[in-house]
């Protein structure tokens, strides 16, 4: 093999580096970071692109030659990161400190940890001379937590950027987790929709000093309890029944039995209720959601007001629609209250296996000890952009992590295994040479 003419960072420099780049969104401020990794790749003979709405939030783009054999597969992440303010931290969020073990700061999981892998990989692609089956297609964008200036915008303005790619890996599945025991690899193979929806809810005006009942004050209340009370309908989708067949299988008698039966409609929320904390994971992959975040209504305190509104962040599962949710609401909440979609960003209804066959074969031999599963992500990543142009998106950041580690992704104390982040970077190094799809 040729060797590297440039100097090849290590997963654990390259990471550290881009976590000393405070990103934070907003405002985001990329362009120092875009700019590092821009370099470093140029640097090591790559073609890159640079495209920007906003000249400090610029995205970039490399291509690594393939065989022309397979489409072009994509690999993207993002740099910015969410917020530190507030938040008490053992060691400086912005410093990159190694310290028991493990990489200290924010982004190593929440997605500059997932940048490095890939970054790395295509570097030791290059140095070491391999031609992948097709093009690999490098995307580092920015505004991935809000969502305007980064992959929005690329697919939006620049779609010829993408053309021939079916497939991409990015952020929102591949790390470890433990249930009953079990260690297990979820791969995100779809996420859920946004639709958001507004309730409005109208009613007699009058004088504050006056009694008033069953005015729009008193519906919204009603409704918030029935929110808080009754879920929406249960929904089977071929997604969550392959999820969970395949942690059932795993388990085994008695937890692998609960998880099957929480495919059979009947049992379903009755079940939920006797799981406790852990539905409030598994719920969402089995119901449209629909929760209350903002409420607007009143002008005066001595004014009892006509009309007050209510903001619910609404999530589709994958093949259901606004009208579904609009549907689902109107039966929960009565016929007192308008509903209207305020926004709605409808996605693919059925989800390709290909990618996801190929990936979880390369986790299975990485680490024999862990089961990878297909993963329905409740929340929502910039795969629903590049889902757009066709695009399937395996979420796909393969770590190893500790129990419990997950859950400092936008919190305090963000970190990653050294060991992890060394071993993630050889299984992303090995996706990059075997995943060619048809």
């Amino acid at each position: 093999m040729p060797q590297a003419s440039f100097p090849l960072p290590s997963p654990v420099e390259l990471l550290q580096t881009l976590i000393r780049f405070d990103t934070t969104n907003p405002p985001g401020n990329e362009a120092a970071c875009i700019g590092y990794l821009n370099t470093l790749l140029q640097g090591a003979g790559l073609q890159t692109t640079l495209l920007a709405q906003d000249p400090a939030r610029p995205n970039l783009i490399a291509r690594l030659p393939g065989r022309g054999e397979r489409p072009p597969l994509m690999l993207q992440g993002h740099v910015d990161v969410v917020t530190t303010a507030g938040q008490p931290w053992a060691h400086p969020p912005f410093a990159a400190e190694i310290a028991e073990g493990m990489l200290w700061g924010r982004g190593t999981l929440d997605d500059k940890g997932s940048v490095a892998l890939m970054v790395h990989a295509v570097l030791r692609a290059q140095a070491e001379g391999v031609t992948p089956p097709g093009d690999i297609l490098l995307v580092i964008v920015a505004d991935e937590e809000v969502g305007q200036v980064g992959a929005r915008f690329l697919v939006e303005q620049h779609p010829e950027q993408f053309a021939g790619v079916r497939y991409a890996i990015g952020e929102g599945g591949g790390f470890s987790v433990q249930m009953a025991g079990r260690k297990f690899y979820p791969i995100m193979v779809a996420e859920k929709r946004l639709c958001t929806v507004q309730a409005t809810f109208h009613g007699p005006a009058g004088h504050g000093s006056l009694p008033l009942r069953g005015g729009a004050m008193a519906q919204l209340g009603r409704a918030l309890q029935q929110l808080d009370r009754r879920r929406l309908p249960v929904h089977i989708t071929p997604v969550a029944r392959r999820m969970y067949e395949t942690m059932g299988t795993a388990l085994g008698f008695p937890t692998g039995t609960a998880l099957r039966l929480l495919l059979v409609p009947a049992f379903t929320d009755r079940l939920l209720d006797a799981l406790g904390p852990l539905a409030r994971q598994l719920e969402p992959t089995l119901h449209n959601t629909a929760n209350p975040t903002l409420v607007r209504g009143g002008e005066q305190l001595n004014v009892i007001p006509a009309q007050v509104s209510l903001r619910l962040d609404g999530r589709l599962l994958p093949g259901f629609t606004a009208d579904d949710l609009l549907r689902e609401l109107r039966a929960l909440l009565g016929a007192e209250v308008t509903l209207e979609v305020v926004n709605y960003e409808p996605g693919p209804a059925e989800t390709d296996w290909r990618g996801y066959e190929a990936l979880a074969r390369i986790m299975q031999q990485a680490d024999p000890q862990g089961t990878p599963f297909p993963y329905l992500l409740s929340g929502v990543t910039d795969a629903r952009f590049f889902s757009k142009l066709g695009i399937q998106t395996y979420g796909f950041v393969p770590l190893d992590l500790p129990d419990g580690l997950i859950e400092t992704v936008h919190a305090a104390d963000e970190r990653v295994p050294v060991a992890a982040l060394e071993a993630g970077a050889q299984i992303m190094y090995q996706v990059l040479l075997q995943l060619g799809l048809e």
